[in-house]
C-alpha cells in the first residue's frame, strides 16, 4: 500500500509537464503518457533497475517539433520520424562514450555552448506562448499568476504540483465562463487504447529535430548527477553513463514509432525522491505501469484535450521563461563568462539561433543549404557554429585536456 501511494505521488509530479508538451505540439496526450510509462520501463531495463528515475516528455524538442509540423502542413508523423533519428543519434553517442569515455565527449559541449542553446530554446518559444495566451489574456494572466504564487509561497509537495494546480484554476475559470468544449469529454468512451500512429521520414524534419540531441545530452548528465547526489550514489559510474543514455535513446526511439514526443529523465521526480527520502527504483516502475493504464482511460484523454489554449498559454509563459533561466544559470554557474572567448561563443549562438529564426518567420531563410528545399538554420545552425567556434577559440583547452567547469543542467 505504501509503495502504491508513493507511486501515485510520482505520477502527480510528472503529470503536468508530461501532458503539457503534447498539448502544445499537437501530439496525443494519452499516447505521450503511455510512452512516458513505457519509456521508463525501457530505461530501467537498460540500467539494471538501479536508477530511481521517471522519463517524461522533453521540453527541449518543442520548437523543432512545431517547426517540422508547420513545414509538413500539420502532419505530426514527420516530427515522429525526426524524433526517431534523434534517438538513434543519442544511441550512437552512448556507444561512443562506452568506447572513449565521457570526458572526451563533454569537452565539445561546455556550458558556454549548451547554456546558450538552452537560452535560445526558451526565448524562441515565448512568442508561441504569448500567441496562445492571446485567446483570452484574462484567463492566461490568472493562470500564470497562480503558478508564480504557488511557486513562490508553497512548500513541499504542493510546490511540485504548481503546474497542475494553476492549470486547474484556469480550467475552472474557463468552465465558469463557458470557454470549455466539454463534448470532448462526454463523447469519449470510458476505456480505449491510445491512438498510436506510425512515423514518416523527411530530410527537412530530420535536419530540424536531430541536432537538439546536443543540448539534451548535457541535460541528461545533469539529471544523472543530480539524481545520484540525492540518492547518494554515482550513477555516472554505475550503471554507467553509456547505459543511462542508451535507456533515454531507446525510450525516445520507441516514442517516435508510437506517436509520442521525445522522452527525457525528469527532475520533478528527483525532487520527490528528495522530499520522501525513499529511493526504491521499483516505486518508479510501478508509477510507469500506472501511467500506461491511465493512458487507456479515454475520458481522461478527452479532458486533457478540452483544456483551453489560453490556459496552456498562461502556464507556458512561465515554463518557457524558466527554460531560458536554466540556460543563463548554466552559463553563470560555470564561470565561463570570465573568458572573453566564451562570451563571443555565447553571443554568436544567441544571435544565430534567435536571428535566423526571426528572419525565417518573415520568409527570409539564412543557413546552410542541404538540398533545394532543406536548409540548416535556427537552433541547428547555432549549435553547429557554436561547437565549431568553441573548438577553434578554445583549442588550447582541447590540447591540454582541461575543460570549463560544467554547470548543472536541468531542462525537461
Amino acid at each position: 500500500m505504501k509503495k502504491t501511494v508513493l507511486s501515485l505521488q510520482h505520477l502527480l509530479a510528472m503529470f503536468g509537464a508530461t501532458v503539457l508538451v503534447p498539448i502544445l505540439t499537437g501530439f496525443d496526450p494519452s499516447v505521450a503518457i503511455f510512452c512516458a510509462g513505457l519509456g521508463t520501463l525501457i530505461f530501467h531495463a537498460c540500467t539494471g533497475g538501479v536508477v530511481p528515475v521517471f522519463l517524461g516528455s522533453s521540453f527541449a524538442f518543442i520548437p523543432v517539433i512545431l517547426a517540422a509540423k508547420n513545414i509538413h502542413n500539420g502532419d505530426m508523423a514527420y516530427a515522429q520520424g525526426g524524433i526517431i533519428v534523434a534517438g538513434i543519434i543519442y544511441l550512437i553517442i552512448s556507444l561512443i562514450i562506452k568506447k572513449v569515455g565521457v570526458d572526451k565527449i563533454k569537452k565539445y559541449f561546455p556550458s558556454q555552448v549548451v547554456g546558450a542553446m538552452i537560452v535560445v530554446i526558451g526565448l524562441n518559444l515565448i512568442p508561441t506562448a504569448i500567441d496562445m495566451a492571446s485567446n483570452n489574456f484574462l484567463i492566461a494572466i490568472i493562470t500564470l499568476a497562480s503558478a508564480i504564487l504557488i511557486n513562490l509561497f508553497a512548500k513541499g509537495f504542493i510546490k511540485q504540483l504548481n503546474i497542475i494546480i494553476a492549470v486547474a484554476i484556469g480550467y475552472i475559470l474557463s468552465l465558469i465562463l463557458g470557454n470549455v468544449d466539454i463534448t470532448l469529454i462526454t463523447n469519449a468512451s470510458l476505456l480505449q487504447m491510445p491512438a498510436f500512429s506510425l512515423p514518416k521520414f523527411s530530410l527537412e524534419a530530420t535536419v530540424l529535430i536531430a541536432p537538439i540531441v546536443l543540448a539534451v545530452f548535457m541535460e541528461h548528465i545533469g539529471d544523472m548527477t543530480t539524481n545520484g547526489a540525492v540518492v547518494g550514489k554515482n550513477f555516472i559510474e554505475n550503471p554507467g553513463l553509456n547505459k543511462t543514455l542508451m535507456g533515454d535513446a531507446l525510450a525516445t526511439i520507441v516514442a517516435g514509432f508510437l506517436g509520442g514526443p521525445a522522452n527525457t529523465t525528469y527532475g520533478e521526480n528527483t525532487a520527490v525522491l528528495a522530499i520522501t527520502k525513499n529511493y526504491d527504483p521499483s516505486i518508479l516502475r510501478r508509477t510507469a505501469i500506472f501511467a500506461m493504464l491511465l493512458a487507456c482511460v479515454s475520458k481522461f484523454g478527452g479532458f486533457l484535450q478540452s483544456i483551453p489554449t489560453e490556459v496552456m498559454g498562461g502556464i507556458s509563459i512561465m515554463l518557457f521563461s524558466m527554460i531560458s533561466y536554466v540556460g543563463l544559470k548554466t552559463i553563470n554557474d560555470s564561470k565561463c563568462v570570465t573568458n572573453k572567448k566564451n562570451l563571443i561563443i555565447i553571443a554568436t549562438i544567441m544571435i544565430i539561433g534567435l536571428g535566423t529564426t526571426y528572419l525565417g518567420n518573415k520568409g527570409i531563410v539564412i543557413g546552410i543549404p542541404i538540398t533545394k528545399t532543406v536548409t540548416i538554420t535556427g537552433l541547428s545552425l547555432a549549435a553547429i557554429v557554436g561547437i565549431a567556434l568553441n573548438r577553434i577559440l578554445n583549442n588550447d583547452e582541447f590540447k591540454s585536456e582541461t575543460e570549463c567547469v560544467e554547470g548543472k543542467v536541468v531542462l525537461n
